[in-house]
């Protein structure tokens, strides 16, 4: 179901000639609700289990699915003038994700949601794109971005980017150390390292233009 509901959110984005606002309210009007309680429900869960240790467990694919269709809801989110709750959930409980990050999934999930986090940083609505304008002019987009940036930079200033892996094997953020009982001597996965680095970066940024001085000293 998460795969098909991703692949008909995606389909409208492919045809120029398809009134997209149109069909992609439609769709989703209905579902807002219903998807911001499975984003609640499936990411507060405990991912420490068993069911998770496998990169091929029923389990994994199943949130790789749903990472999938976050990815379809952002994407479609430059359509619509007004974003729905569903398209913006993603920003306003981001912690979520941050937790997920930093829990014991495959390195798998971990990388695809990395990725998901540098796409919404990097994100610009359809006017704000139009305006190149380096500072973002769509309210409900600025105050989504001020909510991510917040968490981004709260998580960050404790211990969070120590908990995450560069590789699927050896190499953790700041340090090149081989895990226990990891011989191998595999490199930094410099994709997700620079994904990382752009996350916190743009997210500094962000809060720096939206702040009091005194808060940004």
């Amino acid at each position: 179901c998460l795969w098909t509901l991703a692949a008909v959110i995606k389909e409208p984005l492919k045809d120029a000639l398809v009134p997209r606002a149109g069909v992609l309210k439609k769709l989703l009007a209905p579902l807002d609700a219903v998807l911001e309680g499975f984003y609640n429900a499936i990411l507060r869960h405990h991912f420490d289990s068993h069911h998770y240790t496998s990169p091929y467990s029923e389990a994994t694919n199943n949130l790789i699915s749903f990472i999938d269709l976050l990815e379809a809801l952002l994407a479609s989110r430059i359509e619509l003038e007004l974003p729905l709750r569903c398209q913006r959930i993603l920003f306003l409980k981001v912690s979520y994700v941050l937790n997920l990050i930093s829990s014991s999934i495959p390195y798998v999930i971990k990388k695809k949601l990395i990725l998901l986090l540098k796409k919404c940083v990097l994100y610009k609505s359809r006017e704000d794109a139009k305006s190149g304008s380096l500072f973002l002019q769509t309210p409900s987009l600025c105050e989504d971005m001020l909510a991510l940036s917040n968490a981004v930079l709260q998580v960050v200033s404790l211990t969070w980017l120590n908990q995450i892996p560069l590789s699927g094997k050896s190499s953790y953020f700041g340090s090149s150390e081989a895990a226990p009982g990891d011989d191998s001597q595999g490199g930094s996965d410099q994709t997700v390292l620079r994904a990382l680095s752009l996350v916190v970066l743009k997210a500094l940024e962000f809060k720096i233009h939206n702040s009091a001085e005194a808060e940004i000293k």
